[in-house]
């Protein structure tokens, strides 16, 4: 069975990396590109055959499955729109509240809905390996989340290394939110034990980059994964698509998409 999958902001790096990675896939083919109405690329090819559009519900009405990459605001909407018709979801964006997560929600009590900070095999890996260590090591062990992204990302830290941070919190069997420590300044005193520090970097054109440090009494153990191409994050994309169409309702995560859980 081939699924039908809508692409969300066709003009954003990670739109363009899906339709991009879909060319060739029998899993797999992309029936609608939607962008916002401004959006200069509205109107014109983004593949042979595909033409970006803004009418958000004849692209998922033409669809079995929609990607989203695009803004928490536009991800709410999608969401939303998606409900009434019981779409399938797979949804990357980051920087989501409590208002943006309820529409996932309500969308997930219908439909397959994925989330993820990261749709990449070696990260969705990394986390695995980051909670055993955590569990492993216990928090004797100081751990500390660094993580590195282009210049124009706009939330910190990022979803991933929340995901990393949280990891390592239910590996130590503590709350995230108690032991959280997002950059430091100033004089704060000494570390606590259980302390999850979690540092962003932004410049250049960096795709993404986490490094996990576990840091014992003499030794130092790292972790880490680096991106070179947004084609990773497309691929995973496009496979939890294709897993997802047929799936009973409720909200999933990579993990049950690669048969890691």
């Amino acid at each position: 069975m081939t699924a039908l999958v809508c692409v969300l902001g066709a003009s954003g790096r990670m739109g363009k990396a899906v339709i991009e990675a879909a060319t060739g896939r029998m899993d797999v083919r992309i029936s609608a590109a939607i962008d916002r109405a401004e959006s200069p690329v509205i109107g014109t090819q983004v593949a042979p055959g595909l033409t970006a559009r803004a009418d958000l519900s004849a692209g998922l009405e033409a669809c079995d499955v929609y990607i989203d990459f695009t803004s928490p605001e536009a991800t709410r909407a999608a969401a939303q729109a998606a409900t009434p018709l019981r779409r399938a979801a797979v949804i990357g964006t980051t920087g989501l509240d409590k208002d943006h997560e309820y529409a996932i929600s309500q969308l997930a009590a219908v439909a397959p809905v994925v989330v993820a900070a990261n749709f990449s095999l070696g990260v969705n890996m990394l986390l695995g390996l980051v909670k055993q260590a955590a569990r492993a090591l216990g928090s004797d062990w100081d751990a500390e989340v660094v993580e590195t992204h282009h210049r124009s990302k706009r939330d910190a830290p990022s979803g991933t290394a929340l995901a990393i941070a949280r990891a390592i919190a239910d590996g130590h069997g503590n709350d995230y939110d108690r032991v959280k420590r997002h950059s430091r300044d100033g004089d704060i005193g000494a570390r606590p034990r259980g302390e999850i520090g979690v540092h962003s970097v932004r410049g250049g054109d960096v795709v993404g980059e986490h490094v996990v440090s576990f840091f014992g009494g003499a030794e130092r153990i790292e972790l880490a994964h680096r991106a070179s191409s947004r084609s990773i994050f497309a691929a995973g994309a496009l496979r939890a698509a294709a897993w997802a169409v047929g799936k009973p309702a409720g909200r999933y995560d990579m993990l049950d998409v690669l048969g890691l859980k």
